[in-house]
């Protein structure tokens, strides 16, 4: 309250609010458990910072009001009463690089660039989720001091984040490897070479990202890792954007190529699985006891990958996983093309034929594989965590997630070389 008092009457300059301050409070308690004076003197403080216009600023040349603008919002989620998964992982301070959250940006403009940016926010979560174990382990943070794992656990988790992050970096920095033979200083060499080349605003909305709900050590994983899949679902709908757009200019070979890439991303995270798998239950259940309303079915970037890979059928637009993203919702109802539907559309015209063609249904078949075996690996870990516990955003939880995890991910290739006609019904289940 000092600092935040002293800072209001003085000149009251965006880029010198006490982050660090507020932070430290958040993080000492949890954020469910803030106390409500400074929460009311953060929404008062709130009301004269200027609403941000526009798109969001780009990582390294975040605008100080507009930071100090979405910090707050985030932090005062539960105050307003719209405490949901984007704000509960913070995702507007993390900047997604998403050219599919801007159907004006050209998905075809810089894919490698693009692809750098992914890769380098992967790695920052990845590589700050082992930081904090390091730092808990050697006592050199008191930061979420309930239920820390055993040494066995966190060796464990030490192999496979290192793992997770091991082909960003290979990309990023072929000549940059990280030996994994010792846990804890493979982590920490990881660290290193994450953070040499961060920019000061990188640094920073990294650090504000993370406000737990609760002061238990398992959340800080949590939340790192589901920050990171949403990088990765970010970076698929790019994928999947420009493979419209090749399909729909009759570039087969860079139709299949960037299916591929998308494909080659998401097996390559597959470690985060194993890695979230490390929590202790009990640790996620006390923790998950303060997240109600926040629910891995308003992740938007899931939604706009799924959405993008086909028009989800009727029973399942109108249901509960897509009114709780109105807005991927509301591009499908104006029209937003996907893969199958560019697909179609490219075999009636004679743009797809012959080998061509037959790259770009095997490039389609394996990626549909590798989202179908996410969401069954999703939904053991679900299943191990939760039981048959509710979810925590209003839903039923792994009912939920037992019912979703087979509807097709494409209709217009079947799991031959053929195409099939789309079907009537594929699935669709209404939440």
């Amino acid at each position: 309250m000092r600092e935040v008092t002293s800072w209001r009457s003085g000149v009251s300059d965006p880029a010198d609010f006490p982050y660090s301050a507020v932070l430290a409070e958040f993080q000492q308690v949890g954020k469910h458990f803030v106390n409500k004076e400074l929460l009311a003197l953060l929404d008062e403080i709130r009301s004269h910072v200027a609403a941000p216009t526009g798109r969001a600023a780009t990582p390294g040349g975040a605008d100080p009001a507009r930071l100090l603008r979405d910090f707050l919002d985030v932090a005062l989620d539960k105050w307003d009463g719209h405490y949901d998964y984007r704000s509960y992982l913070a995702l507007r301070l993390l900047r997604l690089p998403c050219a599919a959250d801007d159907p004006v940006t050209d998905p075809t403009a810089d894919p490698a660039g693009a692809r750098r940016d992914y890769d380098r926010l992967f790695l920052r979560l990845v590589a700050d989720a082992l930081a904090f174990e390091l730092a808990a382990g050697s006592g050199a943070t008191d930061l979420l001091p309930e239920q820390r794992p055993g040494p066995e656990t966190v060796a464990k988790r030490y192999r496979l984040g290192v793992r997770a992050a091991a082909p960003a970096l290979s990309r990023l920095a072929p000549a940059r490897a990280v030996d994994d033979r010792e846990p804890a200083a493979a982590a920490a060499a990881l660290h290193t070479l994450t953070t040499a080349d961060l920019a000061g605003d990188e640094e920073r909305e990294l650090r504000l990202s993370m406000l737990p709900v609760y002061v238990t050590h398992d959340e800080y994983l949590f939340i790192r890792v589901l920050q990171a899949y949403e990088c990765v679902f970010a970076g698929l709908a790019d994928e999947l954007r420009g493979t419209v757009a090749a399909l729909s200019a009759g570039h087969a070979s860079t139709a299949a190529g960037r299916l591929a890439y998308a494909r080659e991303q998401l097996t390559a995270a597959g470690p985060l699985f194993s890695l979230l798998a490390t929590m202790q239950p009990e640790s996620f259940r006390t923790f998950r006891e303060y997240t109600e309303g926040a629910s891995a079915i308003q992740s938007r970037s899931y939604k706009l990958m799924e959405s993008l890979c086909r028009s989800p059928d009727g029973a399942r637009l109108d249901s509960a996983a897509y009114r709780s993203v109105p807005e991927v919702r509301d591009r499908l109802l104006a029209g937003q093309p996907s893969v199958d539907a560019a697909y179609r559309a490219a075999v009636r015209a004679d743009r797809l034929a012959g080998a061509d063609r037959a790259r770009v249904e095997q490039e389609m078949r394996e990626f549909a594989a590798a989202v179908l075996q996410w969401r069954r690996t999703h939904h053991r870990l679900a299943t191990r965590m939760l039981g048959s516990r509710p979810g925590t955003g209003y839903t039923q939880g792994t009912p939920y997630l037992a019912a979703v995890r087979s509807i097709p991910v494409f209709t217009a290739v079947g799991p031959d070389s053929s195409p099939t006609a789309p079907p009537t019904n594929t699935g669709g289940c209404p939440e």
